[in-house]
C-alpha cells in the first residue's frame, strides 16, 4: 500500500480538501500509476457541484493526467513498471462490440462499474482516515497515485513533456476530433464555434488543420478572442452585441449558414443555436458540450428534414487506446499544440485555486 497526497472531495459543493490516502496495490489487469502532472476541467467542477447523477461521493475526482507506471497487476502484457502513460476515461478493450465497430469509440467493456466509481471488481483502492474513497470516471488523477484497469492507459512516447500531453487526456482530444473525426471539417468550410474555453479552442484548431477558409469564435467573455485568433479563428463574435438570435447574426453573415457549428458549453438552448445557424441541405452541428442531468434539446423538427444534421462526440470520437499515442506524436512533431493551451501551473496543494480561475474564465 502507497501513503501520498491527494485532492478528496468530501461532499458535494465543498472545496477538494488535501488528504493524506492510501492506495491500495493493483489487482488483476489493473496499473498502478504515479501521476506526476494533471489539469482540471469543467466535468470535474459539474460532478463536485452535485449536479452529476453519477457523483458518489467522498470521491478523487481528476481524469486529465499523465504519469508512469507505478506496479502492475497479474495478467498486465500492455504496460510495465516505469512506461509514461496517460489513463483513459474512455477504455478501449478490443473486445466489446463497440470497440469492434469502427463507427464508435465507446467501449462499453467497464462503464458500469466506472460509473459507480469502483474498479471492475466492485471495489475501490483508495482509503482515506478508515473510509473508502471512490474512483472517478475510471481514473481519478488528482492523487499522487492512482489505479486504473489495463484498458484505461495508452503508452506514450517517455520524451513527452507530462505537463502538457495531460491535456491529451480529455480536452485537447475532444475538439480536436469532433472536428475532424465526428464532423470531418473539409477544405474551404465556413464554421461556427460556440464557446471558446479549452475544447472550444482545440475544434478551432481541428478546423484550421482539416482547412476550413473561415472559422467563427462565439463566446460572451471578449478576452478570450485573442487566443481563439491564435489557434485559427478567422473573427469572435457575441451573441450579446445583436438584438437578433445569434443563429440569425450567423445566417446573415454566413450566406444561409455555416456548414459545421460546434457546441462546446453544455447550454441546451446554445445547441438549439448552433443547430440552427447551419445551413440548409448540408449543415452539420456537433454537440461537444456536457449540459446539466435531466436537460433536454429542442428545435423545430423542419431543421432537420430541410437537411441539417444533428451529431455528438466523446472524447472526439477517438478510440483511446490506439489514438492517444499517436496524438501525443502529432504534438511532438508540431503538427498539433498543447503548449499554448496551458494558461496557468500550480503545485498541487493550489488545486482549488485552479477551479477558481477556471469557473472566473481565466
Amino acid at each position: 500500500v502507497i501513503k501520498c497526497k491527494a485532492a478528496v472531495a468530501w461532499e458535494a459543493g465543498k472545496p477538494l480538501s488535501i488528504e493524506e490516502v492510501e492506495v491500495a496495490p493493483p489487482k488483476a489487469h489493473e496499473v498502478r500509476i504515479k501521476i506526476v502532472a494533471t489539469a482540471v476541467c469543467h466535468t470535474d467542477a459539474y460532478t463536485l457541484s452535485g449536479a452529476d447523477p453519477e457523483g458518489c461521493f467522498p470521491v478523487i475526482l481528476g481524469h486529465e493526467g499523465a504519469g508512469i507506471v507505478e506496479s502492475v497487476g497479474e495478467g498486465v502484457t500492455k504496460v510495465k513498471k516505469g512506461d509514461t502513460v496517460i489513463p483513459l476515461y474512455i477504455p478501449q478493450c478490443g473486445e466489446c462490440k463497440f470497440c469492434k465497430n469502427p463507427k464508435t469509440n465507446l467501449c462499453q467493456k467497464i462503464r458500469i462499474t466506472q460509473g459507480k466509481g469502483v474498479m471492475p471488481d466492485g471495489t475501490s483502492r483508495f482509503t482515506c482516515k478508515g473510509k473508502q474513497i471512490y474512483h472517478f470516471m475510471g481514473t481519478s488523477t488528482f492523487s499522487e497515485y492512482t489505479v486504473v484497469a489495463d484498458i484505461s492507459v495508452a503508452k506514450i512516447d517517455s520524451a513527452a513533456p507530462l505537463d502538457k500531453v495531460c491535456l491529451l487526456g480529455c480536452g485537447i482530444s475532444t475538439g480536436y476530433g469532433a472536428a475532424v473525426n465526428t464532423a470531418k471539417v473539409e477544405p474551404g468550410s465556413t464554421c461556427a464555434v460556440f464557446g471558446l474555453g479549452g475544447v472550444g479552442l482545440a475544434v478551432i484548431m481541428g478546423c484550421k488543420i482539416a482547412g476550413a477558409s473561415r472559422i467563427i469564435g462565439i463566446d460572451i467573455n471578449k478576452d478570450k478572442y485573442a487566443k481563439a485568433k491564435e489557434f485559427g479563428a478567422t473573427e469572435c463574435i457575441s451573441p450579446q452585441d445583436s438584438k437578433k438570435p445569434i443563429q440569425e447574426v450567423l445566417v446573415e453573415m454566413t450566406d444561409g449558414g455555416v456548414d459545421y457549428s460546434f457546441e462546446c458549453i453544455g447550454n441546451v438552448g446554445v445547441m438549439r443555436a448552433a443547430l440552427e445557424a447551419c445551413h440548409k441541405g448540408w449543415g452539420v452541428s456537433v454537440i461537444v458540450g456536457v449540459a446539466a442531468s435531466g436537460q433536454e434539446i429542442s428545435t423545430r423538427p423542419f431543421q432537420l428534414v430541410t437537411g441539417r444534421t444533428w451529431k455528438g462526440t466523446a472524447f472526439g470520437g477517438w478510440k483511446s487506446v490506439d489514438n492517444v499515442p499517436k496524438l501525443v506524436n502529432e504534438y511532438m512533431s508540431k503538427k498539433i499544440k498543447v503548449d499554448e493551451f496551458v494558461t496557468h501551473t500550480l503545485p498541487f496543494d493550489k488545486i482549488n485555486e485552479a477551479f477558481e480561475l477556471m469557473h472566473s474564465g481565466k
